[in-house]
């Protein structure tokens, strides 16, 4: 029988899916929706083309970040899965609105047994969970797990800025620690009615649903909040608008900056509770671990962070479990 099961964010990895690295933004992305990225991250991007064929150079180094942490997850014993590239009728159905497969994290999810279907925001992102279903069909109806999808979200004016009331709901807003499950909204990700979509389904399996509000500078949870075993954490507290959760305040944590946090900080990947995977960018994070027993492995991947993900936003666990 094929097992599917999310424990936690940082109990043992055994497979993952790992994202393709294929992007054409849209063409009339307004800036307030880019408020997350760096300055200057996409000055070499060209809106409505092919990031490959717009920055070949760019292109061959993220393909090359990707198999990188591929390599390190192999040898970590992770089984490592693929989505398929998007095909040219799937690129063209995208017209202005551009195509992304290359965050993994965000078009579906898992809380323990069950496998989400999610609801992306961006037009261009509304289309990723396609190259996935493969892997879907072939781990997913097999397994004794639940297989559900949010709402499509509905069709808003072209220029209404919201994008319309969703609901919204990303894998990257979306921790998971035991019965209890974070969800970030920041406005333009995951929203408040994609969260109660979620606790009403899995409130009847004992589940408990915690909104965490972030700023529009962070796109994701994962972008403000780390956990890298039970009882540490790497966080951006100024980008938590209410605070550290309750359930947390007790736990040793290892600060960043909220420039820090738009740099992915936070967004580094536990294979299990003794290995952490981070960019050398964040070496210092790493020390810190390093001093608290972790063993931390580090991987290029400034063309992925560039892009607004790094390490978790690539990756999209189907078995974490003890």
């Amino acid at each position: 029988m094929v097992e599917i099961f999310v424990e936690s964010e940082f109990a043992p990895l055994r497979t993952v899916v790992l994202a393709q690295s294929e992007l054409a933004l849209p063409t009339n992305m307004p800036d307030a929706d880019l408020d997350f990225l760096p300055p200057g991250a996409l000055d070499s991007a060209s809106a409505g083309q092919d990031f490959g064929t717009a920055c070949p150079e760019r292109q061959q180094s993220w393909l090359q970040e990707r198999q990188d942490f591929d390599a390190v997850l192999r040898r970590y014993g992770v089984e490592v899965l693929r989505p398929r590239v998007l095909t040219g009728a799937e690129k063209a159905a995208g017209g202005q609105d551009g195509y992304a497969n290359f965050f993994v994290r965000d078009p579906f999810f898992t809380v323990g047994n069950v496998v989400i279907e999610g609801s992306l925001r961006f037009r261009h992102r509304r289309r990723e969970v396609f190259p996935v279903r493969d892997i879907l069909i072939e781990r997913v109806y097999p397994a004794s797990c639940g297989y559900v999808a949010v709402p499509a979200p509905e069709i808003a004016a072209d220029d209404d800025p919201t994008l319309g009331a969703g609901p919204f709901l990303e894998g990257g807003d979306v921790l998971v620690l035991g019965k209890h499950i974070f969800v970030g909204t920041s406005g333009l990700a995951s929203n408040d009615l994609g969260a109660r979509w979620l606790r009403k389904l899995l409130a009847p399996q004992g589940y408990t649903v915690e909104v965490v509000r972030l700023p529009r500078e962070i796109l994701h949870l994962d972008c403000a909040l780390g956990l890298i075993r039970d009882g540490l954490m790497v966080v951006c507290e100024e980008a938590l608008l209410d605070g550290i959760p309750e359930s947390l305040k007790s736990w040793d944590r290892i600060p960043v900056s909220l420039r820090q946090a738009k740099e992915l900080a936070t967004n580094g990947l536990p294979i299990n509770p003794d290995v952490y995977v981070t960019d050398p960018s964040f070496s210092w994070i790493g020390e810190q671990l390093t001093h608290r027993g972790i063993t931390v492995e580090y991987v290029e991947f400034g063309i992925s962070r560039s892009l607004g993900g790094s390490f978790r936003c690539s990756t999209q666990p189907l078995l974490r479990c003890s």
